[in-house]
């Protein structure tokens, strides 16, 4: 009896027709449970459902496709023993799933079909009602005429969403859910906003749950994960970023019941550092990174997992694909780090031109974005980028300063540190944070003005430890303090034995040109010899 169902065939001007609707409320009558059909746009019958709060097979939503500017090209109408309206689970279903309507077909007593309820979804709008609910109507007096009504939504929604996203680019949603405070993952939203501003993302929302030890499935509860679903659709949302980091099976798990991109925030960064990468040993670097993240996040469905034919006379079945993509990583992954092995050799040469010179060597690190390139511009009169973002200079830039005293010493520019930096990205780099070994001082920049500045110094720390670079002396510089209430610079200047300046007010650099100077005298001593006679003052460049 319900075989009988998937050959019925609905003219595709029709939502439902009589016929359809008879065979659906006479069938629901008799087995006295709910019966749904899942019919796609020619009218075909494409999967029968029986019970309440099913949904279509998996197979046939990897069939039928939908993306945040189209609908999937499926309708759902279901029968109910009772005459109700369309319930909360079956709207939120119309959302997640992207249905072109979802529907509820009363049956009288009798079995015989009642009033017909019908929602559909909105184009993204101010408002931001994510669908609307049609009067129910008997089938035989439905004023919808579906194939015209469809394809008018569907081109609204394109250009309404086209519009929104020509406006403010592509949008993300932040997702954070872990046993920490809400105050303090909404802390770490902050910075994660800050890197997809970076990444030329509008933000514009930001979830936070806290949950106990992460939902081992999505991260997140299921429930907050469909409401973080809805709230992507109905502001036409492209991107779900998590500020945690998502196993291979939680991404999967997520991208089952969604067709929105999801990403964590070690993609994110991996995907800033490939913009900002312009040398080859940047490229490099950063290819390596995002193959070694890819590697066990590599997955196929559907034909991708079937076994390449291993040809007349061969052994065995083949590889599937999957285990090629595998191995071309896993090759490709070995020529990148023959190539940085050659970069590492480049290097060597470098540093013993370097000490054949014996010049003293300072190293300037720190969280991103605290000014270190803005430094490095002042002191040596260079052009290094310098705009105000995180991550904006990734390659190692050296320069050679002058002090006043006449000393040479070469100052080096290092790419910025984060907390839970990725370490992927950190094994990559490890190459490039290797000059910092040939430091005789590291001169540590915090941002005067951040929220966390204890956490902001404790990951410059981490990162260096985990480099055993915590030996080396350093100096402690505290930048922006213009930024600052009067009088706060010099007590946490004072609390953490640092220097206050700021890289863009040339006065107020001399006192740290001075002791760093002073400090570098004592770690390398001038020989007399070596010592030149009528060299100029260092001169300090215009304002960046």
């Amino acid at each position: 009896m319900l075989e009988r169902l998937y050959r019925r065939r609905m003219p595709v001007d029709d939502v439902l027709s009589s016929e359809a609707a008879k065979t659906l409320a006479q069938f629901t009558h008799e087995i006295r449970r709910p019966i749904g059909l899942v019919i796609t746009r020619r009218g075909a019958v494409q999967d029968v459902l029986v019970g309440a709060g099913t949904e279509p097979s998996p197979t046939t939503l990897a069939t039928f496709r939908a993306s945040p500017r189209s609908l999937r090209g499926l309708r759902l109408i279901r029968s109910h023993l009772k005459e109700q309206p369309l319930s909360q689970e079956d709207l939120t279903m119309l959302g997640l799933l992207r249905l072109d309507m979802i529907g509820t077909l009363a049956v009288s007593p009798k079995g015989e079909p009642g009033l017909l309820s019908l929602a559909h979804l909105n184009p993204p709008s101010p408002q931001g009602q994510l669908y609307t609910l049609l009067p129910p109507t008997l089938v035989h007096q439905c004023p919808v005429s579906f194939e015209t009504f469809i394809h008018e939504l569907e081109s609204d929604l394109q250009r309404q969403s086209g519009s929104h996203a020509t406006a403010q680019g592509q949008t993300a949603i932040l997702v954070s859910a872990s046993p920490k405070s809400k105050a303090e993952q909404e802390e770490h939203l902050i910075e994660l906003a800050e890197l997809a501003s970076s990444a030329n993302l509008t933000v514009i929302d930001r979830l936070v749950q806290r949950t106990q030890s992460g939902h081992h499935r999505f991260q997140l509860g299921s429930g907050k994960l469909k409401d973080v679903l809805m709230q992507a659709m109905q502001k036409g949302t492209d991107l779900l970023i998590f500020d945690q980091d998502l196993a291979p099976a939680q991404l999967r798990a997520i991208e089952e019941i969604t067709d929105l991109t999801v990403i964590d925030r070690t993609q994110l960064i991996l995907d800033i550092f490939a913009q900002r990468a312009h040398s080859r040993e940047g490229k490099v670097q950063v290819e390596l990174a995002q193959l070694r993240y890819l590697l066990p996040r590599l997955s196929g469905q559907g034909t991708s997992l079937s076994r390449l034919g291993g040809g007349i006379g061969s052994r065995g079945p083949g590889e599937t694909k999957l285990e090629t993509d595998r191995r071309r990583i896993r090759e490709r992954i070995d020529h990148l780090e023959r190539e940085i092995e050659g970069f590492a050799r480049h290097q060597d040469q470098r540093r013993s031109r370097r000490v054949r010179q014996a010049f003293p060597v300072l190293s300037i690190v720190g969280y991103t974005n605290a000014g270190k390139s803005t430094l490095l511009n002042v002191l040596t009169n260079s052009q290094v980028s310098a705009v105000p973002r995180v991550f904006e200079t990734l390659d190692t830039t050296s320069r050679r300063l002058r002090f006043p005293q006449g000393r040479e010493v070469i100052i080096t520019d290092t790419v910025g540190f984060i907390r839970d930096l990725p370490k992927d990205l950190l094994a990559a780099f490890r190459t490039t944070l290797d000059e910092l070994r040939d430091a005789d001082l590291l001169l540590h920049m915090v941002d005067a003005g951040a929220k966390d500045l204890d956490a902001h110094i404790a990951a410059v720390d981490t990162v260096l430890q985990s480099l055993t670079l915590d030996q080396l002396p350093r100096v402690l510089v505290f930048n922006k303090c213009d930024q600052l209430p009067t009088g706060q610079a010099e007590l946490l200047c004072r609390r953490y034995g640092a220097i206050g300046i700021s890289a863009l007010h040339q006065e107020t650099l001399p006192p740290l040109i001075q002791h760093l100077e002073e400090r570098l005298a004592a770690l390398v001593p001038v020989d007399g010899s070596s010592t030149k006679s009528a060299t100029p003052a260092l001169t300090l460049a215009s304002r960046p």
